[in-house]
């Protein structure tokens, strides 16, 4: 009979440590960010500071576990044209995935669009944090995504290969 008591505790406690991860890292270190720190910025052609674009309708969730959680939703009367004009692309971006209760970011569905050429992405600001870039991705309907991507600094930072002299000095 011990045995069998052991090895329903076992379980139990090994069900209850999964839901508790579980829950920490879909729900609990998530944030909603205040509209008003969640201004639209993006990297102008000639590299000078990020400028606000307008936007309205802005969702956004960060939190302080991970460097790349932080997923915005917005929207925009700007057109691609008119941002491709005057603002940097972010090449090779792809959107990460976001918490499923977060449902203005589906990740697939603006990766097939950033694919398709009816999205654009532009540089929001590069270094973030060391190593992450924060990008924007603006659709021909004036909807826009905002996430972090690990730059190639970051790539080597976080892998320990050595950093080389394209990368900024780490605060």
């Amino acid at each position: 009979m011990s045995g069998k008591l052991l090895g329903i505790f076992i379980i139990v406690t090994a069900l209850i440590f999964g839901a508790a991860v579980y829950y920490f890292q879909v729900f609990h270190y998530y944030e909603t960010v205040i509209d008003d720190a969640g201004e639209v910025f993006l990297t102008p052609l000639d590299g000078t500071e990020p400028r606000h674009i307008p936007y309205a309708d802005f969702e956004g969730i960060d939190a302080t576990s991970s460097p790349i959680r932080y997923r915005g939703c917005f929207t925009t009367p700007e057109t691609v044209q008119s941002l491709d004009a005057r603002f940097e692309r972010y090449e090779g971006a792809e959107p990460r995935n976001a918490p499923f209760w977060f449902g203005c970011f589906d990740s697939e569905a603006i990766g097939l669009l950033i694919e398709t050429g009816e999205a654009h992405v532009y540089a929001a600001r590069r270094n973030v944090e060391y190593g992450i870039d924060r990008v924007v991705a603006v659709a021909n309907d004036g909807r826009g995504w905002i996430w972090e991507e690990i730059n190639e600094c970051g790539d080597k930072a976080y892998d320990g290969t050595p950093l080389g002299e394209d990368c900024p000095p780490r605060d």
